[in-house]
């Protein structure tokens, strides 16, 4: 398929063409694989290839809960379609977790211990052989607690074996004319919460609803950070010009107050995974929770 015009990203070079065919010898080895499947670049592009060196032995398998947007969920679904992937949706209860729901620094990990321990049931039940995930070679397993949870359930991560980074994955992504190559990172909506803040179906309902307001308006690459009463709205740097329009400021202020934040900010600074870290410790009348702790691992993907 001929790459999207208009984008500065590099084509492939020999190494990552090289990179491409290790991955397919990996999968090949692996036999008939379940892979998680988030409908982001990462696990787009290895279905893709998964599906073409293993056909009819590869099923994708993506996971719904109560951390997943419904359109992010549309999205997913969709994208299964375009590249002909067999899907079938898991539905997960993390927050009957209480260490899920207590939201601390291995929250990531509680969550995917649930959801890896879940299809490894799945394996053994139907008898396939290899699981797999959409890590790759950037990931640094040091911030990943995810990534400890996959370890621990024998799931696989062919991408990060075969040493294929981000920019390779996306360019090699974009070259097969894949619609997800340059689709913005989103971690679930847990990641928008500070750590130490309880997790429960209310918060995030309310983040869900505020981050649909920028959805429905096109916005892509966004996130909006919950405080309290207040909403802290980050947009990846393309984006800022957008709110210069007096009128989609004050549309986005009023859907936004109706989930019950009672001030809503833009952060100045350029959408950034892992942003509450750098912000200490807020307090005052808002009755603001600690985020002295970084509540989103960077670019994280199943």
């Amino acid at each position: 398929m001929t790459p999207p015009a208009g984008s500065s990203l590099p084509l492939p070079d020999d190494a990552a063409r090289a990179k491409e065919a290790a991955l397919r010898r990996l999968l090949a080895a692996g036999g008939r694989s379940l892979l998680a499947f988030s409908g982001g670049v990462d696990s787009a592009y290895l279905a893709a290839v998964a599906r073409e060196t293993l056909g009819e032995d590869l099923q994708a398998v993506l996971a719904d809960g109560p951390t997943l947007p419904d359109w992010e969920r549309e999205a997913a679904v969709d994208l299964a379609s375009e590249l002909g992937l067999p899907l079938r949706i898991l539905h997960t209860a993390e927050l009957a977790d209480p260490a899920f729901r207590a939201n601390g620094p291995e929250r990531c990990y509680h969550c995917r211990r649930h959801l890896f321990g879940a299809l490894r049931d799945l394996a053994a039940a139907e008898g396939w052989e290899t699981l797999l995930h959409g890590g790759n070679a950037d990931d640094d397993a040091g911030d990943r607690p995810g990534l400890r949870a996959a370890a621990e359930h024998g799931i696989r991560a062919p991408l990060r074996e075969a040493g294929l980074g981000k920019a390779e994955i996306r360019a090699l992504a974009r070259t097969r004319g894949l619609s997800a190559w340059d689709r913005p990172s989103r971690p679930c909506l847990a990641t928008r919460i500070p750590f130490g803040v309880p997790l429960d179906e209310a918060v995030l309902g309310r983040v869900a609803a505020a981050e649909r307001a920028l959805h429905r308006r096109g916005f892509r690459d966004y996130r909006v950070r919950h405080h309290g009463d207040l909403a802290r709205i980050e947009l990846g740097g393309g984006e800022w010009e957008r709110l210069a329009d007096p009128e989609l400021r004050e549309d986005l202020r009023r859907e936004l107050t109706a989930q019950d934040y009672r001030l809503v900010t833009l952060d100045l600074a350029p959408l950034a995974s892992g942003s509450l870290s750098r912000l200490g410790i807020l307090t005052g009348d808002l009755g603001l929770r600690s985020v002295a702790n970084d509540a989103e691992p960077p670019e994280a993907e199943p």
